[in-house]
């Protein structure tokens, strides 16, 4: 081995590739670019499943090995369908987490509705725009579905296509955002399915500009500053900041939301989280340009506070908020 060699050998073994980024001890990145994931949740919390709803996984785009779990009460019936799109800052979390997965078997058997829990691709290996994508992808597999000769009988016997409803929680209530947009006003590219509204459970917008609760909140909030900006680092075109337009619905590159029709949105955040400003602003801009936008916070409530707690007052209150705005645009 030439001496050039052995230093360069002798640097690299000094020098290994350490930790550059850590997101809730689930994902891992180093300075090498490698990406290390845990197969184990951050929120390790017990399945509560008393059989009073009955589940199942589709894969709903083989390309990309994604798929989605299906829930339904155990006694079959016409109910209209609830997506449920996780958060994690575009970069963590899944369908199958237990925090998730529980909330979605209280969603099914209160509401009551067949829940569509899709997962999608997770950055930093899959940035934005693949999870924008990913849940146009879960959309448009309902349509197939409802459209089909040979449907899946577990999902039509009881799926009411013409009632169909898209949530998403953090990050997910940013993908319901951008479906809003996509899908329009009564959706009609999508029939025979029928979009009637959408619910954005504390979503997750930013921008180049801190508002006044990022700056003056809780240093301590469950979400905070530094994984807020650790999400947005992580899952962002490269090169591109946090006034994006899948970030920033009203940055200065952002089309205009003022011309485009959208079906109703139901905005809820909570009182402690940082990003109320964001989703609060969010929904005055909306109604501002004669959108039918309903806006509920919880005062002093964390993010995910009815994921974190759902057997709370605040969670239980908001499951019956959820139920009102369903029937009040079912008809």
């Amino acid at each position: 081995m030439s001496d050039a060699m052995a230093a360069s050998a002798s640097i690299a073994a000094a020098d290994p590739p350490h930790e550059v980024e850590n997101c809730r001890d689930v994902l891992w990145v180093y300075s090498d670019g490698s990406i290390v994931r845990s197969s184990k949740p951050s929120f390790d919390v017990a399945v509560i499943d008393d059989g009073s709803v009955v589940w199942k996984d589709v894969t709903f785009d083989a390309v990309h090995g994604l798929q989605l779990r299906l829930y339904k009460p155990a006694k079959p019936a016409k109910l209209p369908v609830f997506y449920y799109i996780h958060g994690g800052g575009f970069c963590i979390n899944s369908r199958t987490w237990p925090s998730c997965h529980n909330y979605c078997l209280k969603l099914a058997s209160e509401i009551p509705a067949v829940i569509v829990a899709p997962d999608y691709r997770l950055a930093p290996e899959n940035r934005l725009p693949a999870a924008i994508e990913d849940g146009l992808a879960s959309v448009k597999w309902l349509q197939a579905e409802a459209a089909s000769e040979e449907p899946d009988a577990w999902l039509t016997e009881a799926a009411d296509f013409d009632r169909v409803f898209i949530s998403g929680d953090s990050a997910g209530g940013n993908i319901a955002h951008h479906l809003a947009v996509q899908l329009g006003a009564g959706s009609p590219d999508m029939n025979p399915v029928r979009v009637r509204g959408y619910v954005l459970l504390a979503p997750f917008f930013g921008g180049t500009v801190r508002t006044k609760f990022e700056m003056e909140g809780p240093k301590d909030a469950f979400l905070n500053l530094e994984l807020i900006d650790r999400f947005w680092m992580l899952s962002i075109p490269i090169g591109a900041t946090t006034d994006h337009p899948i970030v920033n619905p009203f940055g200065p590159d952002s089309p205009s939301l003022e011309e485009v029709e959208v079906d109703p949105i139901l905005v809820v955040t909570g009182g402690g989280d940082l990003l109320r400003d964001r989703g609060e602003e969010y929904a005055k801009r909306l109604k501002s340009f004669g959108k039918k936008i309903e806006y509920v916070e919880f005062e002093g409530q964390q993010h995910g506070f009815f994921t974190i707690n759902p057997k709370s007052e605040p969670a239980k209150e908001l499951m019956l908020i959820i139920k009102r705005f369903i029937a009040e645009n079912s008809a």
